[in-house]
Formats: structure tokens, sequence, C-alpha cells
């Protein structure tokens, strides 16, 4: 696997300093920029051209949220994991929506942080069990509250196969392998679905896809 470039912005310098130290041990992962709020992540983003970016939420000048919404507009190649001590479901739900391609709480043991890091980089999205929780807590509610869905979606055979076949986390070279089509075909099938439910990357379709039902 190539190397993995990695932003880390957190107001905390202690806490920087110690996830960049616990992941010294992984060979593919290689910090390229550390930042104290938003506004300097931003400033440096065109220089130090990061594959991953460690948000934490809560900083000075410019926040996480803000930052986020910015950086998924702006830099949409680069992808983006919140790592944060809210455990809010409030704010899993808005960061995901609005371009976030992980969530991550600062618990997290390196191991999981090294998993995400490259499981974001090269699926798009990363969700543990706490965001499937969250998941799977909204799709049982919304199923009670609202048993018709005001969104109407419909899907042709093929969106659907390669919606599923996201949902489980395959990529596209392995979805185009299955259905015996050209990956090109296979993101040009994504991104179409990406527009159509307004997700602003891999992690919000997920997200769409399984809030509506829309996979088994």
């Amino acid at each position: 696997m190539s190397v993995i470039k990695v932003a880390i912005a957190d107001d905390h310098k202690i806490f920087r300093k110690g996830v960049i130290l616990s992941l010294r041990q992984y060979n593919n992962i290689k910090f390229v920029q550390e930042a104290e709020n938003g506004q300097e992540l931003i400033d440096g983003l065109p220089e130090s051209d990061p594959d991953v970016i460690l948000m934490d939420l809560r900083m000075p000048l410019k926040d996480g949220i803000e930052t986020t919404k910015y950086v998924a507009k702006q830099f949409p190649k680069i992808h983006i994991l919140a790592l944060t001590i809210y455990e809010d479901e409030r704010f899993v739900t808005h960061l995901m929506e609005i371009g976030a391609n992980g969530y991550l709480l600062k618990n997290a043991d390196p191991s999981e942080i090294k998993k995400a890091i490259v499981e974001v980089a090269t699926k798009g999205y990363y969700l543990n069990n706490f965001v499937n929780r969250i998941l799977l807590k909204k799709s049982h509610a919304r199923t009670k509250v609202v048993p018709n869905l005001n969104i109407e979606v419909t899907l042709a055979d093929r969106e659907r196969d390669v919606l599923k076949y996201i949902c489980m986390e395959f990529t596209a070279q392995e979805i185009a392998q299955k259905l015996e089509v050209s990956p090109r075909t296979v993101e040009a099938i994504k991104d179409r679905l990406m527009e159509r439910f307004g997700a602003k990357n891999t992690a919000g379709l997920v997200f769409f896809a399984v809030k509506n039902n829309l996979v088994d």
C-alpha cells in the first residue's frame, strides 16, 4: 500500500503530538501537516496536500464543522475523519451529512485510528460500531414514526447492486469484477447516485442509503 498523507487539526498540542507519536509505528501513514485551528489547516492544504484529515470539532477561529464544510467543497478529494470528544448523535449525523468520511471518538485506540485512515483513503468512508448504532437507531425510529417514507426512491437494478456493494465496503475495482463491468462504469453510477441524493462523498451516500432503508 502506498503511503497515506495525513493532516491533523486540533488546538491541543499535547493531543496532536500524542496521536502522531502513536501512529509512528505504521509505515504507510505520514503526517504532513499540523494545525491549531481550521483556518490554519485550510491555509496549509495547498502545500501539504493530504489524503486524510483528522479533524477536531471545537477549535478557535474556525471550528471543525465550518472547516469540514469548506474542505468538502473546495478540496473534495481530501477525506475527513472527525476526531472528537463529542458522543452526541446530532454531531455524527450533521458531520456525515456535510462531508465527513468518518467519525471517531478521542478515546479510540491507535489501531482503530489507523484502520479508519486506511479505509477512508481506500474506500471513501469508515463506519465504526458507534456510528452504525446511531444509523440503526435512526433507521428504526424513522420506520416507526413514519411508516410511509416521504422520500420515494426508485433504483434501477444496476444502481441497487452498486449501492449494495458500496455499503458492504467493496472498492470500485471489486464491484466492477463482481458485476462484470468496468470500474469507470461503477464510478459513474456512484457519482450519479451521489448527485441524485445530494451526498457529498461515499460516506454520505452510505449514510443516506442506510437512513432511508435503500439496502438490506
